[in-house]
């Protein structure tokens, strides 16, 4: 039986989502949890793996439990009406603990097809930029980055909007070899909240290593005035790695959501994904 968990986390303590000998991380944490309860070796399969000091609202995994694993958790003794697969979420959390900095928010039987990681059609992060116009709020540390400059959100906007579409950012992303820098980014654009802090959404079929923190940095980099809206456009054609803009911290770095066709289109989109990422 496959499982979907959704799962939200702070990432600050956390060495990111992939499992690292004698290092703290996400699926390491869950994995232990998981097989305390089902027994057995687990294996979570992820949508987006963060990278270290990155957190996350809305991070999809998926869990395949064999027979003898489905049998403990179907067996669990219930209140009539519960579903012990949603119960499985305040197991977890039984388990890990009270106040902890991960949680599954919620877990339910994956539908037919279903794959984390191969069936996702987008990923949204957020990221959080503080500057001289907001001021630095000690309660906020964790998730938000502080700029010690005034940033002009006008032309950070600008910015941003050339870069969306279907582009080659090897300029954005830190390299991985044989794996493919070309990504289509659906939307970027940024605002500033109620509290006047600086919040970038960004959506793209997928993201490669650094690619979002590049990405904003290079946006701080036009709001502060060391670049021009034009230049993002100017690097990313280049084609290469940069030292005209830094890459932001991971702590303002949020996986908001993972976006995933109809339950009827899943299967046909975990194999073209598949397929793809092979021939990358």
């Amino acid at each position: 039986m496959r499982i979907r968990l959704d799962i939200a986390y702070d990432g600050t303590h956390f060495r990111g989502w992939a499992t690292q000998p004698g290092l703290r991380t996400v699926q390491g944490t869950l994995q232990a949890a998981l097989e305390r309860i089902a027994g057995g070796t687990i294996r979570l399969v992820v949508a987006g793996r963060t990278d270290a000091g990155v957190h996350a609202s809305g991070q999809v995994a998926h869990v395949d439990l064999d027979d003898e694993q489905t049998e403990r958790i179907l067996q669990r003794r219930v209140a009539p009406g519960d579903d012990p697969i949603a119960l499985l979420a305040r197991r977890v959390r039984g388990v890990i603990g009270a106040y902890s900095d991960v949680d599954v928010i919620a877990a339910s039987r994956a539908p037919e097809g279903f794959d984390a990681r191969f069936s996702a059609v987008w990923r949204r992060y957020e990221y959080r930029l503080a500057d001289e116009i907001s001021g630095y709020h000690p309660l906020t540390r964790a998730f938000t980055t502080f700029h010690k400059a005034s940033l002009d959100v006008d032309a950070m906007n600008e910015a941003a909007s050339r870069l969306i579409g279907l582009h080659d950012f090897a300029a954005y992303c830190k390299p991985r070899e044989e794996a493919t820098t070309i990504r289509t980014l659906l939307e970027f654009g940024w605002r500033r909240d109620d509290a006047g802090v600086l919040v970038a959404h960004l959506r793209a079929d997928a993201f490669c290593h650094s690619m979002v923190r590049a990405l904003v940095g290079a946006c701080a980099a036009v709001g502060e005035g060391r670049l021009q809206p034009d230049d993002v456009v100017t690097l990313r054609e280049a084609g290469e790695r940069t030292s005209a803009f830094k890459v932001l911290a991971p702590r303002g770095l949020t996986l908001a959501e993972v976006g995933y066709p109809a339950d009827d289109l899943l299967g046909t989109r975990a194999e073209q994904t598949r397929a793809r990422r092979e021939l990358d």
